[in-house]
């Protein structure tokens, strides 16, 4: 479909990438409601298989039987006025897959290739599929796998220390547990991807010194900036 310029329409794609814990998510969330586009957080669907995994009482480094439950892997997220909530089969799964037990696992499982190739293209159809005038997509790699070609394509980070912080005041455990956790995600994700540094075309947003609100408006500002450039959309 072509506009009457004869430009290429579809949603505009904001790609948001970063390390565990630089707030990818909220942030992403907040910028979409602000943006009035839609929201695929992709890193929920790792969560959500991991934790069927251990519903099954799979040892999530057994990579086989993780890519067996991707024959029956019902995943769904649905957003409305009060967040966002994901689904697996018939279970709401919005809390449990924020849990502890799974967050110190997904990692095994994002890391199996078989994984990463079939919940990518899945979340490459999902894009194509929104109706709405854009879209935020947020997680590891997707700046560079998923959506390389997004217009608007963002790293988000933070200093560990400040990383660690906020990933304390989310799930209140002590602190250096918090931090041996983030350390040891960042550490396993490294291995599949490079999450740390930005990609060519890919815009920094250093959050260290800004709060909430201030890094979402920063999110929003460039989009609107592009948008304003008259970048295409994919």
């Amino acid at each position: 479909m072509t506009s009457d310029a004869g430009r290429a329409t579809g949603p505009v794609v904001v790609a948001v990438d970063g390390p565990a814990g630089s707030g990818k998510s909220s942030v992403s969330k907040a910028a979409s409601r602000a943006l009035g586009f839609a929201f695929l957080d992709t890193g929920a669907a790792y969560r959500a298989l991991t934790w069927l995994a251990l519903e099954h009482g799979i040892d999530t480094a057994d990579a086989a039987a993780v890519v067996a439950l991707l024959d029956d892997f019902a995943y769904a997220t649905e957003v409305d006025d009060r967040g966002t909530h994901v689904r697996v089969g018939d279970a709401d799964v919005t809390t449990a897959i924020r849990e502890p037990r799974v967050s110190a696992v997904v990692s095994d499982v994002a890391r199996v290739p078989e994984v990463r190739t079939a919940l990518n293209d899945a979340f490459r159809r999902l894009i194509a599929a929104s109706a709405a005038p854009g879209i935020v997509v947020e997680g590891r790699d997707i700046t560079t796998v998923v959506a390389p070609d997004a217009p608007v394509r963002i790293l988000l980070t933070a200093d560990e220390k400040v990383r660690i912080a906020r990933r304390s005041a989310e799930l209140a455990p002590a602190a250096a547990s918090t931090a041996e956790q983030l350390r040891e995600r960042d550490r396993r994700d490294a291995q599949v991807v490079d999450f740390m540094a930005a990609a060519p075309g890919v815009t920094t947003i250093d959050s260290t010194h800004l709060n909430f609100d201030e890094t979402v408006a920063a999110v929003v500002d460039l989009v609107r900036s592009q948008e304003k450039a008259n970048i295409t959309p994919i």
